[in-house]
């Protein structure tokens, strides 16, 4: 079957385009406005002209497609926040390092980090003046004042602050990741300097934050361990702030971290059971249409009761079509269901197509409705629990092949068991879901007897021993792939190749899968290329020094630390895996370096500087030396001095000031990240 011989997956394409181009490019909103609609009165007349034909000229085709085009990129802008009248970004005269007073309203509680509290606000006023816009509430911790809830007014003094920028090479950019959400700024602030306007719930999201906060509380009578009531809370009501990194660790190790995010797995069982449970009420008149406005409302009623995340919104919008199609008794190509509700959801939330959990999911349900009709007939048992195992495992492993190349892109680690934590896995959640939300209704009405809560519990505390099992099974798990962007979508090309070969063995599949694997290597062998490379790099880390001398794929690292591996579960697995470092070596901090023809000297606590005959065209300034800046420039005249983490702030302003007075580029990491110098 030929996908993009369905209209609407050509249409969601074109819209996928359109986003795209709006993302990558700064097309002003006017003419994307004036060609969008140009367009659509374009191909408006063409349809009156060609009405009766029941064949539409491939120019239509065109037109429709450059249509869509238009539309993707104007929704991209349309829904940039920015462009809002009241945003605060619009207020050219706001100088948001000077703001007096800030009231906002709690939309989202965050996962806390080590030190704050973190929130997703809605601005509502600043300095008394309405403004609009979505920041991150950063809140000191201080366990004498209780957490802020989701619809909570509140008022601060302080400036906006900008959001970190990564430091590192090829560290997670926390701050793209933000403004993919709409948000742009962030405010950093202690509960005592908090004054609470309002505290009263008046939004849907509001009142589901409340409903889960009665559950956490109705459940804790029960005595459920921590980890336990975290698992419910990520099951049932997807929230996962309370999840220790423990437990992420062991099922991102097992393959199963998809299980804890409310995705479609989850809205595929609850419509099962839905389905189930109304199925008598086909009995009735009308019966048919009643089941699936029930079903669509109890979707969309555990949706907001999740908070809507990205992953729980697009899981129902995709089922409740599903719903309606089956129940209705109008079933649709279950491509072109995919395909709707991805133009829908992409449509009302461009960014979503930017969101990991949105390119894994639909490639994993892409992927299962393609390749596991065809892997199940591979094998077929007599056994019906050997074959259920065995659909089971079809479904996992083409669940797999589908977010392969995504997984490593992003995670760079392949679990290599996979299969037998979602074999076993699988078949329980239906049963954890089901069970779960009779566990939580009995609760709410205080007649949860406490052997059934007992019983619950013990099988969370079951499941989650298993995937620790199987996350200690180190030799399985493959760690710090390098996998470029390239790489994911030739491993596409070739995975699709492949498959269309297998359903329909012919000349030109073949050709076209021997074509796909030469691209294929090709690609890695471009890869292997632009990574032969030497580069010096001084890191930023926080009251430290660290100094890398990359050498094709070797890398020695000089350092102050007291041991390396503080910094190898971050700084430096990031680097290796971007750059497919093969071996890292330790040394410790010399204070000249020759990188080529380009010298660098190291000024540290001691403040050495004046060595005869050297000319250093760098210069890095560590420990915080005690020189005379000003001097030193003067008599060594480098072409750019570098101050790394270890220095003290007070010592940074006053060498910046220098610098800009003595015309001389200032590179601060703690500011513009590590610096890198490349030698090709």
């Amino acid at each position: 079957m030929k996908l993009l011989d369905f209209a609407l997956i050509k249409i969601t394409l074109c819209l996928i385009a359109g986003i795209l181009f709006a993302h990558y490019t700064n097309f002003p909103k006017g003419h994307t406005l004036l060609i969008t609609f140009s367009f659509i009165l374009s191909l408006w007349a063409v349809l009156k002209i060609e009405n009766k034909r029941l064949v539409k000229s491939l120019g239509f085709s065109i037109l429709t497609f450059f249509t869509f085009i238009a539309i993707g990129s104007l929704t991209y802008q349309w829904h940039d926040q920015k462009d809002f009248k009241h945003h605060y970004a619009q207020r050219k005269d706001l100088k948001l390092d000077s703001i007096k007073t800030v009231t906002f309203q709690i939309r989202e509680v965050l996962k806390p980090g080590t030190n704050y509290e973190k929130y997703r606000v809605e601005i509502l006023k600043i300095n008394n003046q309405v403004h609009r816009g979505k920041i991150l509430l950063n809140v000191k911790k201080d366990s004498v004042f209780a957490a802020h809830k989701v619809d909570d007014i509140l008022v601060a003094a302080g400036p906006l602050r900008d959001l970190n920028s990564k430091l590192n090479p090829y560290q997670f950019d926390y701050k793209a990741y933000l403004e993919n959400q709409y948000v742009y700024h962030q405010l950093f602030v202690d509960h005592s300097k908090l004054l609470k306007v309002s505290s009263e719930v008046h939004t849907l999201l509001g009142y589901a934050a409340q409903l889960r906060t009665r559950i956490n509380k109705e459940l804790k009578r029960y005595n459920f361990r921590p980890d336990e009531l975290a698992l419910i809370n990520a099951l049932l009501l997807g929230q996962r702030q309370d999840i220790s990194n423990d437990i992420l660790d062991s099922y991102s190790k097992a393959g199963a971290i998809h299980i804890l995010a409310v995705s479609g797995l989850h809205v595929g069982i609850i419509l099962y059971l839905l389905s189930s449970l109304f199925k008598p009420l086909e009995y009735f008149r009308h019966g048919r249409i009643l089941k699936t406005v029930l079903i669509v409302i109890f979707l969309w009623s555990f949706a907001v009761v999740a908070g809507l995340s990205a992953s729980v919104t697009r899981a129902v919008t995709m089922f409740s079509i599903v719903a309606i199609g089956i129940n209705l008794k109008r079933p649709s190509n279950i491509y072109n269901t995919l395909a709707i509700s991805m133009f829908f959801l992409l449509l009302f939330k461009p960014l979503f197509l930017f969101d990991v959990g949105f390119q894994m999911s639909y490639s994993a349900v892409f992927a299962i409705v393609s390749m596991q009709p065809h892997l199940v007939k591979l094998w077929q048992p007599k056994f019906k629990p050997v074959k259920k195992l065995w659909e089971i495992f079809t479904i996992t492993m083409a669940a797999q092949i589908g977010v392969m190349p995504i997984s490593l892109f992003y995670f760079h680690q392949f679990p290599g068991l996979f299969f037998v934590s979602n074999l076993v896995i699988i078949p329980v959640l239906g049963l954890i879901l089901g069970m779960g939300i009779l566990v939580i209704l009995m609760a709410v009405l205080n007649i949860l007897p406490y052997w059934i809560a007992d019983l619950y519990g013990s099988m969370i505390s079951m499941m989650n021993s298993f995937v620790r099992w199987v996350a200690l099974q180190e030799k399985f798990i493959f760690h710090d792939i390098s996998f470029s962007i390239l790489q994911v979508l030739t491993s596409y090309l070739m995975i699709i190749s492949l498959f269309s070969l297998y359903k329909k063995p012919n000349f030109r599949r073949l050709t076209a899968t021997m074509v796909s694997i030469l691209i294929l290597q090709m690609v890695l062998i471009f890869e292997k290329q632009k990574n032969q490379t030497d580069e010096l790099i001084v890191f930023h880390k926080s009251r430290f020094s660290v100094i890398g001398l990359k050498t094709n794929t070797s890398l020695t690292v000089s350092h102050n630390l007291d041991s390396m591996s503080v910094i190898k579960d971050h700084i430096l697995r990031n680097y290796k895996v971007g750059n497919s470092v093969s071996s890292v070596q330790e040394d410790t901090l010399q204070n000249l370096y020759l990188f080529h023809d380009k010298k660098f000297l190291v000024i540290d606590s001691l403040g050495i500087y004046r060595v005869p005959e050297l000319h250093p065209e760098y210069v890095i300034l560590r420990n915080s030396p005690k020189i005379n800046l000003s001097r030193m420039l003067d008599s060594v005249r480098p072409e750019l001095i570098i101050a790394d983490g270890s220095n003290f702030k007070s010592y940074i302003q006053r060498w910046e000031a220098t610098c800009i007075k003595k015309d001389v580029p200032f590179h601060l990491t703690s500011k513009e990240g590590a610096f890198v110098l490349k030698n090709d």
